[in-house]
C-alpha cells in the first residue's frame, strides 16, 4: 500500500499573502497529496521543525517578502544542523531571475516564479515525490 505524498507548504518572515500558497496547496491536495501548510508569518525554525515532525517528503515555501535569500539560507541551514536536509526544499513567488542559480547553489531543488502554471507545480511535485 502506498501512503499518500506529504508536502509542507510554507509562508515564512513577514510575508502577509498567501493566496498563491492555498491555491497551489489546494491543487495538491487534489492531486491525492497530504498537505500541511503552516499558515501566514511562521518562522523558518518553525516550518523545519513542522516538516521534520510531519515526516514530509517536500517542503514548499511561498515568499513574496523580498527576503528569500536569507529566509531560505536559514531553512537550509537548520535542516543540516539536524541531519534532515534531505528533505527537498522548493520555492516558489516573487524571485528575481538573478536569485536563482544560487539559491540553487545553496540547495534549494526548484524555483516557480509568479504564474507557473498550477498544473506544472502539481507535476513536478508528483514526480519528486513518486520518481516519474
Amino acid at each position: 500500500m502506498n501512503r499518500k505524498a506529504r508536502i509542507l507548504i510554507g509562508k515564512v518572515g513577514l510575508d502577509g499573502h498567501d493566496v498563491g500558497a492555498r491555491v497551489v496547496a489546494r491543487a495538491l491536495a487534489d492531486a491525492g497529496m497530504e498537505v500541511i501548510y503552516t499558515g501566514l508569518r511562521q518562522s523558518t525554525q518553525h516550518i523545519v521543525t513542522a516538516a521534520v515532525e510531519e515526516a514530509v517528503d517536500v517542503i514548499g515555501i511561498s515568499i513574496l517578502s523580498g527576503a528569500h535569500m536569507a529566509l531560505l539560507a536559514d531553512i537550509i541551514q537548520s535542516l543540516k544542523q539536524i541531519d534532515s536536509e534531505d528533505i527537498p526544499l522548493v520555492v516558489g513567488g516573487i524571485i528575481p531571475m538573478e536569485d536563482i542559480p544560487m539559491l540553487k547553489e545553496m540547495g534549494v531543488l526548484e524555483v516557480f516564479p509568479p504564474e507557473t502554471p498550477t498544473q506544472a507545480i502539481v507535476e513536478f511535485f508528483s514526480g519528486l515525490v513518486h520518481g516519474a
